[in-house]
Parts: C-alpha cells; sequence; structure tokens
C-alpha cells in the first residue's frame, strides 16, 4: 500500500533521486526546497512520513522537525551530511524517528522508508489495542502522546516516550539494551548502546522531575533496563 510521502531537500538532484525510489515503492511524493515550505506543506497535505534534509535554507531542518513534531506524531527520518554522536542525538532528541548521513544508499533509505510506515501502521492498527499503560502512578498515553507521574505530566522527546511506552508494556520485564534498539530504533544499525544510555539518562532525570525518581527506571546491571513494577515486578 502506497503512501503520501513528503521529501523536503533543497539539493535537486538528490530530491528527484529520492522521488524516483520511492515512487518506485507505489508512494505518492511531494517534493519542496525549504524549510518553511516543509512546514506549510505538512499541515495542508498531512503526509504519511516526512524525509527531512537537515540543511535548508529559511528554516532549517532541525527547526522543522521540531515543530512537525509538537503538532503531530508523522515519522520524520533526517538526512544530514553531519556524521558526530551528537548531531545524531540532537536530531532524535527533537524527535525524530530515524537518522541517515551523506552520501547514502537510495536503496537504504527506501528500506528505512518502509521500515518506519510499518511501525507507524502498526500503532494505529487496531481498535482494541492497548492505548495507555498505567503502572503505579505512572500513565503512558500513546494515543495522546502524553505522560504523567502522579499529578503531573512530564514532556518528552519522541525516542524517551518510545523507550517509556516499551518498558511499560511489561512492568517489571528486563529490556536488553539490544532489545530497546530493536523496537525503538528499528531498522538503524547504527545506534549505539551508549546512545540508549543518553536517552534513559534523560527520561529519567525528567521523571524524577514528575515527582517520580529512579524507582520508575531501574538499571540491572549487566543486564539492561526496566519499569519498576509496584505489583511486585521490581525489588
Amino acid at each position: 500500500m502506497g503512501a503520501r510521502i513528503l521529501v523536503a531537500e533543497d539539493d535537486v538532484k538528490q530530491a528527484q533521486l529520492i522521488r524516483i525510489y520511492l515512487e518506485r515503492e507505489g508512494n505518492e511524493v511531494q517534493v519542496v526546497a525549504d524549510g518553511r515550505a516543509a512546514i506549510d506543506r505538512a499541515r495542508t497535505s498531512l503526509p504519511d512520513l516526512v524525509v527531512l534534509d537537515v540543511m535548508m535554507p529559511n528554516v532549517d531542518g532541525l527547526d522543522v522537525c521540531r515543530v512537525l513534531r509538537a503538532e503531530s506524531q508523522v515519522p520524520i527520518l533526517l538526512l544530514t551530511a553531519r556524521s558526530t554522536e551528537e548531531d545524531m542525538l540532537l536530531g532524535l532528541d527533537l524527535g525524530a524517528d530515524d537518522y541517515m548521513t551523506k552520501p547514502y544508499s537510495p536503496r537504504e533509505l527506501t528500506a528505512r522508508v518502509r521500515a518506519l510506515l510499518r511501525r507507524a501502521r502498526a500503532r494505529s492498527a487496531g481498535g482494541g489495542e492497548v492505548t495507555v499503560h498505567t503502572v503505579g502512578d505512572l500513565e503512558v498515553d500513546l494515543a495522546r502522546f502524553e505522560v504523567r507521574a502522579g499529578a503531573r505530566e512530564v514532556a518528552l522527546t519522541g525516542k524517551e516516550f518510545a523507550i517509556l511506552s516499551v518498558l511499560a508494556a511489561e512492568p517489571g520485564r528486563v529490556f536488553t539494551r539490544a532489545q530497546i534498539i530493536d523496537r525503538v530504533f528499528g531498522f538503524d544499525r547504527y545506534v549505539l548502546e551508549r546512545t540508549v544510555d543518553a536517552h534513559v539518562m534523560n527520561l529519567r532525570r525528567k521523571l524524577e522531575k514528575g515527582g517520580g525518581g529512579a524507582r520508575y527506571v531501574e538499571t540491572v546491571y549487566g543486564r539492561g533496563y526496566r519499569l519498576a513494577d509496584p505489583a511486585g515486578g521490581g525489588p
């Protein structure tokens, strides 16, 4: 089944190459060449996925990512010439779902797009699916993208929310870093275990501010992470 995909890329040749490969997959592709146009088009056409270059005129891709993530949960794939881990973490913290550095293989790009679309469709499929996880006084609302610790709302990035959602689905179960990478980052084989640690550290800090603390996300040394289960799953 084809998807509506918005490509924001100011390099004409790159944009055309991406369009060709994505249209071969049966997708409907729209192309814009600057960040302001990307925001406007995303708001009017409501794409199923956005491929977003970081270095663009008017509004850069990171700011576009921040704006789009504040308004919706559309999957976002960032493209950039920057390859440091700090740049990758910044993009992910702003809510991007995946990250590719230039030069990249168009075939790998299409494979990552397929993976992102599959995960997005899986999240929205099935009316009987659990949309709220409640663990003690922690509430994770998957449909509204909201987290409450006690009586306070906790603002999380896309990846922090995804990690918490995985843990909250099975309180007390220990997830290895590799399992978290597979469930949260999917196709991206370049994600490092210390990237997971950085996201968990930020997640803990934000939950602590929300009145919870380390009693929520626990480290099981030599294994991974789990969400403490007040019903008996945690220590």
